[in-house]
């Protein structure tokens, strides 16, 4: 007997017909009984037999111990160093960390079977991603059909590469039909698997005012979606922190309105480094783009298709190195060579460059033609800032006033996530697509593919249908049924 086993004895948590997700355990010694839960200080010797279980807080290790009176079995299942200090809650399912597309995919899918869960977001509102670290203009990439969610398509009238708001809207709209409701300002410090009860506990910091709380959630299973973009980069220049002009992320950008006649130079030429430089074009502002790697850009559409889509169908037919031949002949009739512009192609066609390093090419929506008018300068890698100019490895010199980095972002799980079988040092599973999703212990890793939304939805599937055949073996195994009136839920 486990103090898994002990639980599910006591309340058949994955049993109840319409059950909510969560118990509270709360930090002094608790019975749980069929209509409610009653709190008491007497010792575990004075229990009687008709109390299933008991929560004690043991002072000595300052730890719980769950005490089985028929089994007569206690088991220790949290460390905390306040035991006062520290809500303990029983997820009744899946915890899922993260409440942006992959988080709620999971959870729509759940939810279509039945599954209780519960989602964990650091931030106040769902997406925060793309409601709070995205510039106005952005759009999604690629066309919806790629990037809707299962369950509910995008609206027939929405275009089809709908806006950020358009997608926000969607997500909202997503949200309000599978009725998820996320535990917003709940910033994970740490997770583990603890083997002593064969459970994940997930210890969480309240963000929401000046009052800060620690939740601590018992589960069966994690699903980490808190996605490849959690944090931005910032890489380390010399000099950078001399220059006496504004520094931002591009997660911080929002629009070019305010750089108005300003010298800005734009650190990266990826998507976001593209994105930022012509919008900053298109607000008369002066962008030099830093271009220190090699890089594919490639025209959204080809003969009135999407580049995508016309990937998707050769690659039906054609063997991927073929394939990227024939768009990269297709670019250049389009583009023509960028490598006049100061762009160098990497050797590795586009789709098996993303296919074995998870590299984007760039989809040009109009930067290329302001680069090729000398609207946007293309500059080589950065040497040094100095405090009104930065200097570039070839020597030269510029003269700038802002800074903008458009340098990328990176997981965060390495912070949080005490595991290191599954997810490597870089916070991505170190199983390769499409097998990276589903890990031991009941840990899952949803929207970590490097593919984008349809890569999540995806992931979110095959999560739902692995965690929906566990639920139902465990169903099966109990072959028990409990009446409402033995439903013990304590809301928040």
């Amino acid at each position: 007997m486990t103090f898994q086993s002990a639980l599910i004895d006591l309340l058949p948590i994955p049993h109840l017909s319409s059950p909510a997700p969560y118990i509270n355990i709360f930090p002094f010694t608790s019975y749980f009984i069929p209509t409610t839960i009653i709190s008491s200080s007497l010792p575990a010797s004075k229990l009687t037999k008709t109390t299933p279980l008991v929560i004690i807080p043991n002072k000595t290790s300052k730890s719980y111990l769950a005490y089985q009176k028929t089994f007569k079995k206690m088991f220790s299942f949290s460390g905390q160093n306040d035991f006062c200090g520290r809500r303990c809650v029983w997820v009744n399912g899946p915890v899922i960390v993260g409440a942006g597309p992959s988080g709620l995919a999971v959870s729509a899918c759940l939810r279509e079977q039945g599954i209780p869960f519960v989602v964990i977001e650091r931030s106040d509102c769902i997406a925060s991603l793309w409601q709070k670290r995205t510039y106005d203009r952005l759009k999604l990439h690629l066309p919806k059909k790629f990037c809707q969610l299962p369950k509910l398509p995008f609206p027939e009238e929405y275009p089809e590469y709908p806006t950020k708001r358009q997608f926000i809207t969607y997500l909202e709209n997503y949200v309000e039909k599978f009725d998820i409701k996320p535990q917003f300002n709940e910033c994970v410090q740490s997770a583990k698997y603890d083997e002593a009860c064969h459970l994940w506990r997930v210890v969480t910091i309240s963000t929401n005012g000046s009052n800060r709380s620690e939740t601590e959630y018992i589960c069966q299973m994690l699903v980490v979606a808190s996605g490849e973009n959690a944090e931005g980069v910032v890489p380390e220049i010399d000099g950078l922190q001399d220059f006496s002009g504004e520094v931002i992320h591009a997660k911080d950008y929002k629009s070019g309105e305010k750089y108005d006649g300003k010298k800005v130079l734009v650190v990266g030429c990826g998507n976001s480094g593209m994105e930022v430089s012509l919008d900053l074009s298109n607000h008369n502002a002066k962008p030099s783009m830093v271009v220190r790697s090699s890089v594919h850009v490639l025209p959204r559409e080809m003969m009135g298709k999407s580049t995508f889509d016309i990937a998707m169908m050769l690659m039906k037919w054609l063997p991927l190195w073929l394939v990227d031949k024939l768009l990269l002949i297709l670019a250049w009739f389009i583009l023509g060579n960028i490598e006049n512009y100061g762009i160098k192609r990497p050797s590795l066609g586009p789709l098996e460059l993303k296919n074995h390093h998870g590299k984007t090419p760039v989809l040009d929506i109009g930067a290329l033609e302001k680069i090729r008018a000398g609207e946007i300068t293309v500059v080589p890698g950065v040497k040094r800032f100095n405090c009104t100019s930065v200097e570039f490895v070839n020597g030269d010199t510029l003269d700038i006033d802002s800074v903008v980095l458009a340098t990328g972002y990176c997981s965060n799980v390495p912070y949080w996530l005490q595991e290191t079988e599954f997810f490597a040092k870089n916070g991505f599973p170190k199983t390769p697509f499409p097998n990276g999703w589903k890990g031991k212990c009941g840990l899952y890793a949803a929207g970590f593919t490097r593919r984008g939304l349809a890569g999540a939805s995806a992931d979110a599937m095959k999560i739902s249908q692995d965690i929906g055949k566990v639920w139902k073996e465990e169903l099966n195994q109990k072959k028990l049924k409990v009446p409402t009136h033995r439903r013990c839920i304590s809301t928040f």
